[in-house]
């Protein structure tokens, strides 16, 4: 099957800035420094998409009477434009944050100087999460939302009209930096006429006057990349090209010329980057994968076995040789054409390409440019016969040790089933999700980690959180944020959120359903008596610190017993109610390690707890660059009873390296999710299965090295 490579996503709504206009943006502060009291301080980088870059401040948020931290904030911009306004944030999520909770607020604009003096608008959600530098005692916040600033006639800015890129990102993984040879696309808005218009053999360096120009910004003129597409429709103006493979690694400005030129966009070109192409075109989730039948049929890789519109799916089989879709595994030699059909030319024998299958290291059969395409690679490798098999068996791929985006594949369990398996899930689910439709879940959690941090000691982090959340197919390995039991056993999930304006929801995009009131009452001495969970866009939770005091925070404890959990209904699911026992923790073999070598793989041993009990390994870091901060996490997912686990050496070469001023974390948890529920769905109709489960472990600072 030839891939089209027309597909939008991450839509972002552009409006240039020019007077007397209302502008739609995202307002993104990553990474702030917050400081809680009787008054609380927050301040830190900030990015407002189709605007700019800067530093937002709040010197001093006060409690009002409705229970909210209130007071004014500034946006300093570069020159002399200033944003100022009102910020709110409810005292308990600021006190969530340091428990690496759900945090939400609100802004308005009030006034502000240069081209905003004068400027009015609302940021009416402001969401995001906290975390703790347990070393250091430091708590931080990154957080986004979209708004309208509506800038007066009488501020500044002005002049005509000009293209404006606000992102220049592969065509796999949706990520910055690009590959030599590889294919892009370019966001902004003004960059072509309204419509859609896609190239034809052979790419031309222009398409109806628009035409995308690397120039290095050391100087030294231009490259005009090979158009693929453009795209302006419905919002949304993005062009797609390929870089022409002489084009050297380096920095170089981008430029799109539509009329009039566009100011320069920074963007790194290297050598390779390969870019995963997935199934819904957002850089994540399910890949784009073909399974080989025989020489008449290639299956596309789906959870279920089923023919529509003229093509054939299925879940690939132990055994099988299944084929993957790629862009940025290397340039083209001298000679080689960029914007003709490729004859195909294997870089496996000068490169060193595995793939990742659930762990596993595969030597590909072929890696390269894809025959017939331009700018698109194609690997084809055979699968093991004692690969791991499930729904989201993490795929990868490997460039001279150098990882693309983190995937997943659907295997079923043998070469006779026509569907995989994952826990939780029925096939007729599944079969529902390969048809493009929707399911709900819901999943609740009581979660204990006991860790110590320098400045205050030994404390407990505790949290009841959950929700309903509707998915498609594609998500379903991003649910395991939510609901992890669907990791595959035995096996890990990388997940990445950068805190960009055009990636500003770090649930994986799931959709959270409303249930009203949600409450939780536990034994004797947890304070827990039907206690509300705070609802935040129907995200549910409620967090405490034992041996740390945060104002405004609700504290409770967790000692062993009975714990209920009850729904009083909302209007997207009906009311439940359910109950658990807390799980007993594990004891850690030598206890956690403070230092990871990434090059080698990470094994745990342990004791205690019930043979059939989940343990969940959790382990991170983020980095920081240019106003934008990414955050990575690995989830691993065993059984007590197994007494270790090896975390394999490719999961933890993902996460960023740190510090032990600037360390990461990993956290080790057992428990149970035996426990389910059901409850109505007025607006959907039928019923979901919910899951209340506990996690209970401990937790430690780590320098990744």
């Amino acid at each position: 099957m030839t891939r089209t490579f027309s597909g939008v996503a991450l839509a972002l709504a552009i409006c240039a800035v020019a007077p007397a206009a209302t502008i739609n943006t995202t307002l993104t502060v990553t990474n702030a420094t917050l400081t809680l009291g009787a008054s609380a301080s927050l301040s830190g980088p900030a990015t407002l998409s189709t605007i700019g870059s800067g530093t937002f401040a709040a010197p001093s948020l006060t409690t009002d009477t409705s229970g909210n931290y209130s007071g004014n904030y500034t946006i300093t911009l570069a020159g002399a434009d200033r944003i100022t306004g009102v910020l709110k944030v409810p005292a308990s999520a600021l006190a969530g944050a340091l428990t690496g909770g759900n945090i939400s607020g609100s802004a308005t604009v009030t006034g502000g100087a240069g081209q905003f003096a004068g400027a009015t608008g609302n940021f009416a959600t402001l969401s995001g999460t906290g975390s703790l530098n347990a070393s250091t005692g430091a708590i931080s916040l990154t957080f986004s939302g979209a708004g309208t600033i509506t800038t007066s006639s009488t501020g500044g800015g002005g002049g005509t009209p000009t293209p404006t890129i606000t992102d220049v990102l592969d065509a796999g993984s949706y990520t910055k930096s690009i590959a030599r040879g590889s294919i892009f696309v370019v966001k902004g808005s003004l960059l072509s006429a309204a419509g859609y218009k896609a190239s034809s053999f052979p790419l031309p360096p222009s398409v109806d006057g628009v035409k995308i120009t690397f120039t290095p910004t050391s100087g030294g003129a231009g490259t005009d990349a090979y158009i693929v597409y453009l795209y302006n429709q419905g919002g949304v103006n993005q062009l797609a090209g390929v870089l022409p493979s002489t084009v050297a690694a380096g920095n170089y400005n981008v430029t799109v010329t539509n009329g009039t030129a566009s100011a320069g966009f920074p963007v790194q070109v290297v050598d390779r980057k390969v870019g995963l192409i997935t199934a819904d075109s957002s850089g994540s989730g399910l890949a784009v994968l073909q399974n080989y039948i025989s020489a008449a049929q290639l299956d596309i890789d789906r959870f279920t076995t089923f023919a529509s519109s003229g093509f054939t799916f299925s879940p690939a089989k132990p055994g099988q040789i299944v084929i993957a879709w790629a862009t940025g595994l290397g340039p083209l030699a001298a000679g080689g054409s960029d914007n003709t059909a490729s004859p195909g030319v294997d870089f496996n024998g000068s490169q060193t390409i595995r793939v990742l299958v659930g762990g596993t290291s595969i030597t590909p059969l072929y890696a390269g440019r894809a025959p017939g395409l331009a700018g698109a690679d194609q690997i084809n490798f055979q699968l093991p016969a004692t690969i791991t098999t499930g729904c989201t068996v993490p795929f990868q791929v490997s460039v001279n040790g150098q990882l693309s985006n983190m995937s997943f594949i659907a295997i079923a369990p043998d070469g006779n089933s026509n569907a995989c398996v994952v826990p939780g899930y029925t096939t007729q689910q599944l079969q529902s999700l390969d048809q493009g439709n929707s399911i709900v879940t819901g999943s609740f959690a009581i979660t204990q980690f006991g860790l110590t941090v320098p400045q205050v000691g030994a404390i407990k982090s505790n949290s009841v959180a959950g929700g309903f959340f509707k998915i498609t197919g594609f998500q379903l390995a991003a649910s395991a944020s939510a609901n992890p039991s669907v990791i595959q056993n035995g096996s890990c999930q990388i997940s990445t959120y950068s805190s960009s304006s055009s990636t500003p929801d770090p649930s994986g995009g799931l959709t959270y359903l409303d249930a009203g009131n949600v409450s939780v009452t536990g034994p004797a001495g947890s304070s827990l008596n039907n206690t509300a969970l705070t609802k935040t866009n129907n995200v549910y939770g409620i967090s405490s610190t034992e041996g740390f005091s945060i104002p405004g925070q609700t504290s409770f404890s967790l000692p062993a017993g009975s714990y209920s959990l009850a729904g009083g209904g909302g209007p997207d699911v009906g009311s439940f109610s359910t109950s658990m026992v807390l799980a007993s923790p594990l004891t850690i073999t030598g206890n956690l390690p403070t230092t990871v070598n990434r090059s080698a793989g990470l094994t745990l041993n342990w004791t205690g707890g019930n043979a059939s009990d989940l343990v969940e390994i959790v382990g991170g870091g983020a980095t920081s660059s240019g106003g934008v901060t990414t955050s990575t996490t690995f989830i691993c997912l065993t059984t007590a009873g197994v007494r270790t686990f090896t975390v394999p050496a490719s999961i933890l070469q993902q996460i960023p390296a740190s510090t032990s001023t600037s360390p990461g974390s990993l956290e080790v948890a057992s428990g149970n999710s035996n426990t389910t529920f059901t409850a109505n769905l007025p607006k959907l109709g039928g019923t979901v299965t919910g899951y209340f489960s506990s996690f209970v472990g401990n937790g430690a600072s780590v320098t990744y090295q």
